[in-house]
């Protein structure tokens, strides 16, 4: 068997490892210039800031056991232990939260440096621009053909789209696969995120993030207090209401969100300061499966939309898309 993975995210990478080690033969694309997705870390002078993903919990058995890997090896680490809403005095719920120690993106080259050496390869930059079956038949027994932007294929006898739904959905368009109303249907909010490097301590309280802060901001998250940044830098993720009504204020962007940011910055002043803008970053809805498989067995849909959307959602989606073609 041979498996075509259109994204190198956490689903993309994981289902990767499972196919790999049952003997499987895998090629994973990805537009992006490096694997991760929305496990995304940049890079400010000294500073190192997440700006997708922020934590992760674990809740499941099957992320247990990976993020046990991962804590022996050093490559992530217990942030704390929740977040107490505007005021985040520190009590928590109990649950760890984790990060990674160089940055989320550590995560997905974790992952990725695993596949070395096995049957599998990855591709960078190589955006995928259609699903079709590689010789016409409805049902895809023939198999399946990914056409890249540069009119390249990449065949295999089965297909995983990790993708945001609305770009996994445009890809099958002339596939032929009947598709399930409601995940046609299937919105996602946005998030425009600004990153900060400071010339001194924010005032973030001690836990160093806070969920739903004011009107403004969804989450604060301070990244040297994670651990993650030798320089002080703040992300600031605005809620989907400002960022859809803001979406295309470009040139004003920086002013407009760097004025609210300084409730919560204290005596510090921004040196630098960048934003990033996440047109697909959460689902409103979420399929109650953790993956969805076509009638003919050979085209999965995984990701955050389907197991839910955060780190661990999108890493058991990934296990689930691999098992159901192993299955």
């Amino acid at each position: 068997m041979r498996v075509v993975i259109v994204g190198a995210g956490m689903s993309g990478l994981v289902a990767a490892h499972e196919l790999t080690a049952a003997g499987v033969d895998v090629a994973v694309v990805d537009k992006g210039r490096s694997v991760g997705g929305r496990l995304a870390t940049r890079r400010i002078g000294d500073a190192r800031l997440d700006h997708g993903a922020q934590f992760f919990t674990v809740r499941t058995p099957a992320f247990q056991r990976r993020v046990d890997d991962w804590m022996e090896r050093g490559i992530v680490h217990v942030w704390n232990h929740g977040f107490d809403a505007a005021t985040d005095a520190g009590s928590g719920d109990g649950h760890p939260r984790y990060v990674a120690t160089a940055g989320m993106n550590s995560l997905a080259k974790d992952l990725a440096a695993g596949l070395d050496g096995t049957s599998c390869s990855i591709e960078t930059s190589t955006m995928a621009f259609t699903v079709r079956p590689s010789n016409a038949p409805t049902d895809g027994s023939s198999g399946w053909d990914v056409v890249i932007d540069d009119a390249s294929v990449r065949s295999g006898d089965a297909v995983i789209l990790t993708s945001p739904l609305p770009q996994s959905l445009a890809l099958l368009v002339d596939s032929g696969v009947e598709m399930d109303s409601t995940l046609m249907r299937t919105e996602y909010d946005r998030t425009i995120g600004l990153l900060v490097t400071l010339d001194g301590p924010s005032a973030i309280p001690e836990t160093g993030g806070v969920n739903d802060g004011d009107d403004v901001f969804s989450f604060i998250g301070d990244n040297r207090a994670k651990g993650i940044s030798a320089a002080e830098a703040v992300t600031f993720h605005a809620n989907p209401e400002w960022s859809e009504a803001h979406w295309n204020d470009d040139d004003t962007l920086l002013e407009l969100l760097g004025a609210e940011a300084q409730r919560w910055l204290g005596d510090a002043s921004i040196i630098e300061a960048q934003v990033k803008k996440w047109r697909l970053a959460t689902p409103r809805s979420i399929w109650p499966d953790p993956c969805w498989v076509s009638a003919g067995g050979r085209i999965v849909m995984a990701g955050d939309a389907f197991a839910g959307p955060k780190v661990e959602g999108a890493h058991n989606s990934g296990l689930a898309a691999a098992h159901a073609l192993l299955d």
